[in-house]
């Protein structure tokens, strides 16, 4: 072999040994942009998005950034300039974004984006949605073999087939198990609004309602501050909550937006990521009372209460019965409500 030619790679060997060199590119750093619905601190829905974004920073080798717009009008702006930007996904968090997020990806059609809690049919896109009912439905259980009044309290945010979801699902976990139950529901119109929500909360409270559910974001806050006013009991939603008021509240729905989001950025990074429907439910480890999921969550902090037990018990039983195919329980989204 031609001596010139040895010396040749000899030098190339050095330089890679020393700078790093080397005749193969570098993987390309993924660049993933969260666009919120509004700002963070809901100790919810948008705090759950943020943390599956966390997540992906500390685990997979990517650059991150989010954005709180401050209104509506600020969601197209927010999405074209990080698709401009050059970011190579973009999540959207929220139905609220779905126009906006298909106006960009029109206008974008080389870049990938994901939208939570609503269906695209734009090609580039994928969405994220969950089966609310299904998991309203066993905290439903729970509360219907909880109450001692016999009457059972639901507030949500703004009066959206999305909520009617986790109402006509709770409702119907609670009919369940305890039939002659009186349900009592309220909408405060908004999802940002926590004196709203313990307005409603407290009216419930002192119509007997012992237990309310709230599905609200960041209004579910004046509802949990209301059960601690008056000493009664809270489920909360999205986020494991009960660290908020572990003396009041019996479980937290959740609806694990974080896991989605990390999902999603991941199969990017692997080169998995394939827009169209992702559907998280129960199979998926998703939804539901947040006592089913001790290998996920941290619930040694979490207070037993008496006759909750029992009630878990029962909510263990209706998901085997669920995933079975025995029980199907009613989505408001397919129904004329």
């Amino acid at each position: 072999m031609n001596k010139k030619f040895l010396a040749g790679m000899a030098v190339i060997l050095l330089l890679v040994g020393i700078f790093g060199f080397t005749t193969v590119s570098q993987a390309k750093t993924m660049r993933v942009a969260l666009v919120l619905s509004g700002g963070m601190g809901d100790r919810s829905f948008l705090d759950s998005a943020y943390r599956g974004l966390t997540w992906a920073e500390e685990k997979l080798d990517i650059k991150t950034r989010y954005i709180e717009p401050k209104g509506p009008e600020e969601y197209q702006p927010s999405i074209r300039a990080m698709a401009q930007a050059g970011y190579d996904l973009i999540i959207t968090i929220a139905f609220g974004m779905l126009d906006a997020t298909n106006t960009i990806a029109d206008q974008f059609p080389n870049t990938n984006f994901a939208i939570v809690d609503a269906v695209s049919d734009r090609p580039n896109v994928a969405s994220l949605v969950f089966k609310e009912h299904v998991g309203s439905y066993l905290v439903g259980v729970i509360a219907g073999k909880m109450t001692k009044t016999n009457t059972i309290g639901f507030v949500g945010g703004m009066e959206i087939p999305l909520i009617k979801r986790f109402e006509l699902g709770f409702i119907e976990g609670v009919k369940a198990v305890n039939p002659t139950a009186k349900i009592l529901s309220g909408y405060a119109g908004a999802f940002d609004d926590p004196g709203k929500g313990k307005e409603l909360g407290l009216s419930q409270y002192k119509r007997e309602a012992d237990i309310v559910y709230h599905a609200a974001g960041k209004t579910g806050e004046g509802v949990i501050e209301a059960a601690k006013e008056v000493d009664r009991y809270v489920i909360g939603v999205d986020s494991d909550q009960c660290h908020i008021a572990p003396d009041h509240m019996l479980a937290s729905m959740m609806k694990m937006v974080d896991v989605a989001v990390f999902n999603t950025i991941q199969d990017l990074v692997n080169g998995d990521f394939k827009p169209g429907l992702k559907v998280y439910g129960l199979e998926e480890n998703a939804i539901g009372p947040c006592h089913l999921y001790p290998d996920l969550l941290d619930l040694s902090e979490h207070k037993d209460f008496p006759g909750l037990d029992e009630a878990i018990k029962a909510a263990e039983e209706y998901r085997d019965k669920i995933l079975a195919g025995e029980i199907e329980v009613p989505d408001a989204m397919e129904m004329d409500l």
